[in-house]
């Protein structure tokens, strides 16, 4: 089993976080899912079209739309485990309070930011997706006509997932200024570039025992 950078306790945060956590697990093993997929589509695809001179129809429509899928399900997962990409030359070098009102800043400009996103991802979803006509009529792909709709309320959900998880961190790193934890639960630990290494080779060795 891999090393988590998230503590975890019986607060009523961390009963939440592991909570949404079963979620985001499900939603990153459907996007490992359609990776596979994804590859296994494309193996087809080329070997038709080499063997049989026949190409998947639609190939290029069906990957555009797992693409969307691997790309969004799994964005509150890595958010939930520090996994995104980010700049700790300053903040690194804080501890304790200063450093989880830092860490409590930028997640409520994330979650400002995501809440905007959401509202933009679902009018774009819900002026694609038109109950009064065919499902294949409007807003489709251009080579086989796919419905568009589903992949945009893929990425509206991932969205509102990514949101949940930005409120559960507000309360943990709000939680940790508080009380002035030294390790706070429910959200990732910082850790420098010798505790990442450690902590990898941890699972690697927990995985081979």
């Amino acid at each position: 089993m891999s090393h988590s950078p998230v503590l975890s306790d019986d607060s009523a945060v961390s009963r939440v976080d592991r909570a949404l956590l079963r979620l985001e697990e499900f939603m990153n093993l459907l996007a490992g899912i359609t990776i596979f997929a994804l590859v296994a589509l494309a193996v087809v695809h080329v070997l038709s079209r080499k063997f049989f001179n026949a190409p998947v129809p639609g190939y290029v429509d069906w990957t555009q739309q797992f693409m969307v899928l691997f790309a969004f399900l799994g964005l509150a997962y890595c958010q939930r485990e520090g996994g995104h990409i980010r700049m700790d030359i300053v903040i690194g070098r804080l501890k304790h309070r200063p450093l989880w009102i830092a860490e409590f800043l930028s997640i409520l400009i994330m979650l400002i930011i995501t809440t905007a996103l959401i509202y933009g991802t679902y009018f774009h979803f819900e002026r694609s997706f038109d109950v009064t006509k065919p499902l294949w009529s409007s807003d489709s792909s251009i080579d086989i006509a796919l419905p568009l709709w589903p992949a945009k309320l893929v990425v509206t959900i991932s969205m509102v997932v990514l949101w949940l998880r930005l409120w559960v961190q507000l309360w943990g790193f709000g939680r940790a200024i508080r009380r002035n934890d030294d390790r706070p639960v429910a959200v990732p630990i910082v850790m420098g570039a010798a505790e990442q290494a450690m902590a990898e080779a941890e699972g690697v060795e927990s995985g081979n025992g």
